[in-house]
């Protein structure tokens, strides 16, 4: 950051009027410059600047939108994480409309999030190790999400999923993908009949590795009319009986148990943004 002097508008001397007092600009629209640029410089490098500046990177203003997942997996650190999250969450003052993490290893942090964020419309903590009666306890606090990522979130059971459901009647886009498993077993369609039975609402559903079988399945079309989009890869006890193929293919979107696993982060990101743009239009 190079040195920023203030100067005053106006005067007769040469250069006098040209300059400008980055003191003068209101912390609105300071935070729109500062969260252009990187995590690292933004919470490291501009507080040094002035105590304007520093004003600003601790106010709720460059908090609107939380995310540190890239830098959750550099790191790789839980501690880092919570004590990173736990600051961030309480400089948002109550503002945060986006927070993304990964790893997240503290029930604490979870409540943090949920206590202190009444404005919420987008989670994603994939790989995070809360348990399930925190989820329970807590769901009532997320009444505005629309957008929630718990992929790999092992802890959470059928009942913290219900919870959610429940409380979060906005949520429109549902991701939980789990841990790949070797092939067929015996079926467990509490996950898919909880999602069935509460999230009437959603248009994107991401089911990858999901235990449950054609019942789950059969349940979450029945109660899930909305969908257009429909992830199952890897969902090896799903037979496809009857008429569920037909059924699926129906969706704008549809991965069925056996399409093939890459990256489509990108792809998935952009259509998060469409269904959280069509619940703001």
């Amino acid at each position: 950051m190079a040195e920023v002097r203030e100067r005053k508008v106006g005067g007769g001397g040469e250069g006098e009027g040209a300059g400008f007092g980055w003191e003068s600009m209101s912390p609105e629209v300071l935070a729109l410059v500062f969260v252009r640029l990187p995590l690292k410089e933004m919470a490291g490098v501009v507080p040094c600047v002035c105590r304007s500046w520093r004003e600003v990177i601790m106010g709720p203003h460059c908090w609107a939108e939380i995310d540190v997942e890239e830098w959750c997996r550099r790191v790789n650190d839980p501690c880092q994480i919570t004590n990173l999250l736990n600051k961030l969450v309480a400089r948002s003052a109550g503002s945060v409309r986006k927070l993304s993490a990964y790893r997240v290893d503290s029930d604490y942090t979870f409540a943090s999030i949920a206590s202190r964020s009444p404005c919420l419309q987008t989670l994603r903590l994939p790989l995070s190790a809360v348990r399930n009666a925190v989820v329970v306890k807590f769901a009532d606090r997320f009444s505005k999400l629309t957008v929630l990522d718990i992929s790999y979130c092992i802890n959470v059971g059928p009942s913290g999923i219900e919870a959610i459901g429940r409380h979060c009647k906005s949520l429109l886009y549902f991701k939980r993908h789990m841990p790949p498993f070797p092939g067929p077993d015996r079926p467990d369609d509490r996950e898919a009949l909880a999602v069935a039975s509460t999230m009437r609402q959603l248009k994107h559903l991401e089911m990858g590795y999901g235990r449950f079988g054609d019942a789950g399945l059969d349940a979450i079309l029945l109660g899930c009319a909305a969908l257009l989009y429909l992830d199952i890869r890897g969902c090896w006890n799903v037979e496809m009986k009857g008429d569920l193929e037909e059924r699926c293919l129906v969706k704008t979107v549809f991965k069925d148990p056996d399409f093939e696993m890459y990256d489509t982060s990108s792809e998935e990101d952009d259509d998060e943004d469409d269904v959280a743009g069509s619940e703001s239009d």
